[in-house]
C-alpha cells in the first residue's frame, strides 16, 4: 500500500484549487489521501504569503503538529507561496521540514514525495510548470460536490508595490479557453451546479491562442470567455478577482446577456486616494474606478459589488484616509474586506517608511468598519421581503436545524430546510437580515 498524505490548506481560493490538484495527482500515482494528521505518513501545509509573518505561522503550526504526534513522526512538507518565496531556507529555519514544493511544482508532487520516502532528507522543487501539466481535478477531491473552482489564469504581472504575489506565483499565464470549457462541461455533466472562474486577476485573461473562442463576441478575451462558459449550460458561473485597470464594461454586458453569469463583481480598489494608488502602483485613478462602478451599478440587472481596502499604507494622511471613506460612501459596497497595511519583505513598499502607527491603523480600521457596517445593514435590509435564488450547499454552521448556501449575488443565506435540498437551487423568501448574512424560508420547491 502506498503512503498516506494529509494536506492542510491555508489561504485563498487559488490555494484550495491547488490542493485539489495536488490530491488528484497523488491519487493518480497511487497514494492514499488521508483526512487525519495522526494517521498520515506525510503531512503537507499549503501556505499563503499574503498575510504578515506567513512563514513564522507555518513554523508554529508545524510545531503544534509535531507536539501532538507522540508516537508517529510523519514527513513534513511545505507547499504554496511560502515555499516558493523561502525555498531551501525553510530547511535551515526548521529542522522538521523534509519537503519544499513551489507554486508551480504542484503537478510533480508525487515524485517529490517519493524522493523523500526513499530517504532524501531535503527535497526541493521550485521549478516551472511543464507544458500540459495543468489538468483536471478529480471530482471526488473537490471542496464541494456542487461548487467547483476552475483556474483560468495564474500569476500576476501588476507588481503592486505592497504585494508579494508576482514573486510567489510568477508572471501571468492564461489557460487555453478550450481547456477551461472542457473542464466546465465535464463538471456540468458530473452534476456540479456552480463554477468559480478564479485567478489573481481573472479579467487580465490573455490566452496564447484563440482556440475555444472562435466566433464568440466580446471586447476582451475575458468577456469572450464569460460568454463561452455561459453557453456550456452550467447553471451558475461566478468569477473572482477582477483588476480595475483591466475591467471593461463589456463584462457587464455579458452578465446582462446571460442569466447564468451571476450578478456579483468583486473589484478591489484598495484606497480612495489617487496619490496612494500611485504609490501602490495600481495603474488607475479613482475617476477610472468610479466609471467601472457606474457601469456595474447602472446595469439592467442588480449586480452586487464588493471590494478590498488597505488602510494605513505608508504615508497615508488623515485626509487621504477620509478620501477612502468618501469613496466607500459613494460606492455603497455590498461587503468590504478591510486590511491594515503590514510590510511584506521583498516588495517595493517594504522600502517605504511605515509611518502610520499601529494605534492609528487600528482607529482607522474601526472607523471604516463602522461606516461599512451601516452601509451593509441598509443593503441587506433591502432584501427582506424579496426572494433570492440560493444554491443549497449543506447544513449551516450556526444551527444544525438550518441549511445554508449562496445567492447568485454571493450572499450567504441560511434558512430552515431539509438536507434533501443540498445541491439544489431554491427560491428563498428573505425574512431577516443579519450582520453578514441573510435568513429566510423556502418560498417554493427547488428551482431545478
Amino acid at each position: 500500500m502506498r503512503a498516506s498524505v494529509y494536506i492542510e490548506t491555508l489561504g485563498c481560493q487559488m490555494n484550495v484549487s491547488d490542493t485539489e490538484r495536488a490530491k488528484t495527482r497523488l491519487l493518480d500515482a497511487g497514494y492514499v489521501i488521508s483526512d487525519s494528521i495522526h494517521a498520515s505518513d506525510v503531512v503537507i501545509f499549503n501556505t499563503c504569503s499574503v498575510r504578515e509573518r506567513a512563514a513564522q505561522k507555518v513554523f508554529t503550526r508545524i510545531g503544534e503538529v509535531r507536539k501532538s504526534l507522540v508516537n508517529k513522526q510523519p514527513l513534513i512538507g511545505v507547499m504554496g507561496c511560502v515555499a516558493q518565496l523561502e525555498g531551501e531556507a525553510l530547511f535551515d529555519a526548521s529542522g522538521s521540514v523534509n519537503l519544499v514544493i513551489g507554486t508551480r511544482a504542484i503537478d510533480r508532487i508525487p515524485t517529490t514525495i517519493e524522493r523523500a520516502l526513499k530517504g532524501q532528507t531535503e527535497v526541493l522543487d521550485l521549478g516551472e510548470h511543464q507544458e500540459g501539466e495543468i489538468g483536471n481535478t478529480n471530482p471526488l477531491i473537490r471542496h464541494s460536490p456542487y461548487v467547483a473552482f476552475v483556474p483560468i489564469i495564474e500569476g500576476c504581472n501588476k507588481f503592486c508595490t505592497y504585494c508579494i504575489v508576482p514573486y510567489s506565483r510568477g508572471r501571468e499565464k492564461s489557460r487555453l479557453a478550450s481547456e477551461v470549457l472542457t473542464e466546465v462541461m465535464q463538471l456540468r455533466d458530473l452534476g456540479f451546479k456552480e463554477v468559480h472562474l478564479i485567478g489573481q486577476n481573472v479579467n487580465s485573461y490573455r490566452p496564447k491562442s484563440n482556440v475555444g473562442l472562435e466566433g464568440i463576441s466580446g471586447a476582451t478575451p475575458f468577456s469572450k470567455l464569460l460568454r463561452a462558459v455561459a453557453s456550456t449550460g452550467m447553471e451558475r458561473i461566478k468569477f473572482t478577482t477582477s483588476f480595475p485597470r483591466d475591467f471593461h464594461r463589456d463584462i457587464v454586458a455579458a452578465i446582462e446577456e446571460h442569466e447564468n453569469l451571476c450578478n456579483w463583481v468583486h473589484l478591489p480598489v484598495q484606497s480612495g486616494s489617487n496619490r496612494i494608488l500611485r504609490s501602490m502602483r495600481r495603474g488607475y485613478s479613482i475617476e477610472d474606478y468610479l466609471r467601472h462602478v457606474d457601469a456595474i451599478k447602472g446595469s439592467k440587472r442588480k449586480i452586487a459589488l464588493t471590494s478590498d481596502i488597505i488602510l494605513g499604507f505608508p504615508g497615508e494622511t488623515q485626509e487621504e484616509f477620509e478620501d477612502t471613506i468618501r469613496l466607500i460612501e459613494r460606492c455603497q459596497y455590498d461587503s468590504l474586506y478591510i486590511f491594515k497595511y503590514s510590510v511584506r519583505p521583498g516588495t517595493p513598499a517594504a522600502n517605504l517608511v511605515d509611518n502610520v502607527s499601529v494605534e492609528e491603523k487600528g482607529a482607522r480600521f474601526l472607523a471604516l468598519e463602522t461606516i461599512q457596517k451601516g452601509i451593509q445593514k441598509t443593503i441587506f435590509n433591502g432584501y427582506v421581503g424579496r426572494q433570492v435564488r440560493v444554491l443549497v450547499e449543506g447544513i449551516s454552521r450556526k444551527s444544525n436545524l438550518d441549511m445554508t448556501g449562496h445567492s447568485t449575488c454571493h450572499k450567504v443565506v441560511n434558512f430552515s430546510g431539509d438536507g434533501v435540498l443540498a445541491g439544489r437551487e431554491v427560491l428563498i423568501q428573505i425574512t431577516a437580515a443579519k450582520a453578514n448574512s441573510l435568513y429566510g424560508t423556502v418560498a417554493s420547491g427547488p428551482c431545478k
